[in-house]
């Protein structure tokens, strides 16, 4: 049977006390911000496959910029600066949405390798083939797509809408990067 309060209302049951995140060892309060620690971590290594697969585009696509040559040099030459351009000022939005969740993001080549799913291939200074570089990119943004989905669905699941709106945007650059690239060896 239901309590019922001094007002003759039925009480509501009360609420189980909300468990308060630890402070940090400095006396800095736990992160509380709505989604737990084991969630937090989960979008945290996905946002660090994000970053790794972000950071191995960039350096790809700079590499490109610096060594096209032939007669596609300068509409290349410019559309891959736009492209790194952009890459470079998204590398540091990645990397602080995981600060923000609480963890450290990656920041070495030898993390970036062991992280990416954007294969390594051989240079291109020696032949500077334009095709070759363009089907690289496409590869390279498609592939990130493929990353950012997956770690847009841990975010889904976990109520971590900054994380799907990053993800979502970022998204949208490289599908459209990967079709104007491959709208060239149309």
């Amino acid at each position: 049977m239901a309590k019922k309060n001094s007002a003759g209302k039925t009480a509501k049951p009360a609420k189980a006390a909300k468990a308060t995140p630890a402070p940090h060892a400095d006396g800095a309060p736990g992160i509380d911000i709505g989604i737990s620690a084991g969630d937090r971590r989960k979008i945290s290594d996905g946002l660090a496959q994000v970053l790794a697969d972000a950071f191995t585009l960039y350096l790809k696509t700079h590499n490109f910029h610096w060594n096209i040559t032939g007669s596609m040099f300068n509409s290349l030459h410019l559309m891959f600066e736009t492209q790194y351009t952009e890459q470079w000022n998204a590398l540091d939005e990645i990397a602080e949405r995981i600060r923000a969740l609480g963890f450290n993001a990656p920041a070495s080549y030898g993390e970036f390798t062991r992280l990416t799913s954007i294969r390594e291939e051989a240079g291109l200074t020696d032949t500077a083939d334009w095709r070759e570089m363009v089907r690289q990119l496409v590869a390279g943004n498609e592939t990130f797509c493929r990353t950012a989905r997956k770690a847009l669905k841990v975010a889904d699941d976990a109520g971590d809408d900054p994380t799907t709106d990053l993800l979502t945007q970022r998204l949208n650059v490289h599908e459209k990067n990967a079709w104007m690239l491959r709208s060239l060896l149309q």
